[in-house]
C-alpha cells in the first residue's frame, strides 16, 4: 500500500486525499494550526494527521496550497526532507508560475529529494468522475504514475520542471481570466442601465458564451479571494509582456476587490445576471 502526503486539507486537497484513500492508499496530511472545518474534512476523506518528519517518509509527496503558500511550504519541509533516510517525490501541484516552481525546485533539490511540478486542472474529484486531470512535468515522471491506479487521471506533460506549471497559467489565464473579463463588462452595463440588453443580446448570438457565464460567475464568487493570487502568478508567467502583465495584475485586483466585505453589492449584481442567464 503506498503511502501519499497530501498537504494541505483544503477543498481540493481533501477531495484528492479521498479518491486515493478510496483507491486504497495510506493518505497522510498536515493539521498543524488548521483549523475545525479543515480537521473534518481530513476525518472524512480518510486522511490522517502526521508531523514533518513522517510526512517526508511518504513514498510521494503532494503539495496542494494557495499559491502563495507554496513556497513556504517546501521552505518548512526541507529540513524533514533533508533527514529522511527514502526522500518522497515531491509534486508541487500549486497554481504557480514557472518562475516561482523553478525556485521551488530548487529549495527540493537541495534536499536531495526527487522533484516534479505539477498542475491540477479541473474541478475537485467528484464520485463517479474522473476528473480533475493532474499534470506532472520533470525528469523522471515514472514514480508518479502510481497515482493513475489510485484514481487520479495524471497525464505527463512533456518537457522539465515548468512545463506543468505553463501549462496551468495557460489554461486558467484563459479560463479565469474570461470570467473575470465578464464581471468588469457586466458589471459596467448594469451601472450603465444596459445589463438587459446586454443579456438579450447575448442570449440571441453568443449562447454558448452566456450558458458559460450563468455557471462561472457563481463558481467564481466564493473563490475570488483565492483567485487572486493566481492572477499575480500568472502575471510573473507573461514575462517580457508589459500589457499582458498589467491586465492580470488588474485581474487580481478585481478578485480582491469581490472578496471583500465591500464588494457584496457588485456580486450580488452578477449573481442576478447569472442567474437570469440560467433562465434562458
Amino acid at each position: 500500500m503506498p503511502t501519499v502526503a497530501v498537504i494541505a486539507p483544503g477543498a481540493m486537497g481533501s477531495a484528492v486525499g479521498a479518491r486515493l484513500a478510496g483507491h486504497g492508499a495510506r493518505v497522510l496530511t498536515s493539521l498543524d494550526g488548521r483549523g475545525a472545518a479543515s480537521r473534518a474534512r481530513a476525518a472524512a476523506a480518510g486522511m490522517a494527521h502526521a508531523g514533518d518528519g513522517e510526512l517526508a517518509a511518504a513514498d510521494l509527496l503532494l503539495a496542494i496550497v494557495p499559491p502563495a503558500d507554496a513556497e513556504a511550504l517546501a521552505r518548512r519541509l526541507a529540513p524533514a526532507l533533508a533527514a529522511a533516510p527514502r526522500k518522497p517525490v515531491y509534486i508541487d501541484a500549486n497554481a504557480v508560475s514557472p518562475e516561482t516552481v523553478g525556485r521551488i525546485a530548487g529549495i527540493v533539490a537541495a534536499t536531495g529529494t526527487p522533484f516534479l511540478d505539477g498542475a491540477i486542472l479541473g474541478l475537485p474529484p467528484q464520485p463517479g468522475s474522473r476528473g480533475p486531470r493532474v499534470y506532472v512535468s520533470g525528469a523522471d515522471t515514472a514514480p508518479a504514475l502510481v497515482l493513475r491506479d489510485l484514481g487520479l487521471d495524471l497525464r505527463v506533460c512533456p518537457g522539465a520542471v515548468g512545463a506543468a506549471s505553463g501549462l496551468k497559467m495557460s489554461y486558467a489565464g484563459l479560463n479565469k481570466g474570461l470570467t473575470a473579463l465578464a464581471a468588469l463588462v457586466i458589471g459596467a452595463a448594469g451601472r450603465a442601465g444596459a445589463g438587459e440588453a446586454l443579456l438579450a443580446e447575448l442570449a440571441e448570438n453568443e449562447p454558448a458564451l452566456l450558458a458559460r457565464f450563468a455557471r462561472g460567475l457563481p463558481d467564481m464568487a466564493p473563490k475570488a479571494h483565492r483567485w487572486a493570487p493566481e492572477m499575480e502568478e500568472i502575471a510573473g508567467f507573461l514575462g517580457p509582456d508589459a500589457v499582458g502583465r498589467q491586465v492580470f495584475a488588474g485581474y487580481a485586483a478585481l478578485y480582491r476587490r469581490l472578496a471583500a466585505e465591500d464588494g457584496a453589492a457588485e456580486i450580488a449584481a452578477l449573481m442576478r445576471f447569472a442567474a437570469a442567464a440560467a433562465e434562458r
